[in-house]
């Protein structure tokens, strides 16, 4: 049976198991095929402090697109120094970016979404997918409730694009859960959150939310909800 086969199956078996079972799951039966791509935000440090819990060893990375805020910057620091976790970091092609904002300019982004894509393709897809050689799967974040876009995930599903399974262990996992579980574990996040951005990503393309906004209205904002996805999470 093929991986691809493998993922309904999987996902029938831990179905109903905490997020820590299915993360203990992957990480002693799966080790050294398994990572988790991290990129700070709340519900990530949740994952990043279970997984911690569990003493078992980890492929942990970040990626690093060089136009991050500051305080994630701060906080992959400090991250990795309490959880004593090496988290790798991941940069984008010089050359390509280079490339790319000789042709399209520094903020290019905001001229289409067409440039918004070439950026987030060239920053974060092509990194991504370096990190993801010899994997069989990697360990998301993702929560149905966040967006419009990831109301269809499933606990473990076949990532066609990137040929392998993808694991979301807090997909059913609401926001005040996320928040209970940092309050109780004195987990470190990143301080944006207190400031209005409860999604974080680049500078550029993150502002804070209003009230009664939804919790990704800030990211990409200037596109429809229907588009505000990196490629990062593509579904077919």
């Amino acid at each position: 049976m093929t991986l691809k086969e493998k993922a309904a199956v999987i996902n029938s078996e831990l179905s109903g198991k905490t997020a820590e079972e299915v993360l203990n799951w992957f990480l002693s039966g799966h080790a050294g095929k398994t990572a988790f791509s991290t990129s700070l935000g709340a519900e990530d440090q949740v994952i990043t402090h279970m997984i911690s819990a569990t003493g078992l060893p980890a492929s942990v990375f970040t990626l690093d697109t060089g136009r991050l805020f500051p305080e994630t910057y701060d906080l992959i620091d400090l991250t990795s120094k309490k959880f004593g976790i090496n988290i790798e970091i991941m940069f984008p092609d010089a050359t390509e970016v280079e490339d790319m904002v000789r042709s399209k300019g520094i903020n290019l982004f905001y001229d289409s979404i067409e440039n918004r894509k070439l950026c987030c393709q060239i920053r974060k897809i092509h990194p991504l997918r370096r990190a993801f050689r010899g994997l069989d799967a990697w360990i998301c974040g993702l929560r149905r409730e966040q967006s419009v876009t990831r109301k269809d995930i499933q606990l473990v599903e076949w990532d066609e694009a990137n040929g392998l399974l993808k694991v979301n262990p807090l997909i059913d996992w609401t926001e005040e859960m996320v928040w209970d579980y940092i309050r109780k574990h004195n987990v470190p996040y990143n301080k944006l959150h207190d400031q209005g951005f409860p999604s974080i990503g680049c500078q550029p393309c993150t502002r804070a939310v209003m009230p009664g906004e939804d919790v990704r209205a800030g990211r990409w904002w200037w596109e429809n909800p229907e588009t505000r996805e990196c490629g990062l999470h593509k579904r077919d």
